[in-house]
């Protein structure tokens, strides 16, 4: 298997950090069940996916399979954050347009501030009104 991770869970996220590349479709299937199994395993509903050291090398049409069978086998529950190489920031926006449009609420940034921002906004004050 040609992509690494490590899984971590802290409080109600599950952290994974990937890096090599992508071999195939059923790797990556096989990479997405495992993330969905510990996060149903830890009862967590933030994951946030650290793959800026991993190269996509999927073509176009299994990419679309991957979101597909990750949207199909995911937990609806859950808010997923994928943070990826800015090179390949195309093909993780197309990712996360076909998971989205299946039902699940991912997003994919560049930078892990902005992913753990959105995985974990601060709490809104009060609403005082106008």
């Amino acid at each position: 298997m040609s992509i690494r991770y490590a899984i971590t869970i802290e409080g109600n996220t599950l952290f994974v950090t990937a890096s090599g590349f992508d071999e195939s479709l059923a790797e990556v299937e096989q990479y997405g069940l495992a993330i969905i199994n510990a996060a149903i395993a830890g009862g967590v509903t933030r994951i946030l996916c650290n793959e800026t050291d991993l190269e996509y090398r999927l073509d176009t049409l299994d990419t679309y399979r991957a979101a597909e069978f990750i949207a199909e086998h995911a937990p609806r529950v859950a808010k997923v954050a994928l943070v990826c190489a800015p090179q390949h920031m195309a093909d993780a926006r197309f990712w996360e347009d076909v998971a989205v449009n299946r039902g699940l609420l991912v997003c994919a940034f560049k930078d892990l501030p902005s992913a753990t921002q959105w995985l974990n906004p601060p709490p809104s004050g009060p609403d005082l009104g106008d």
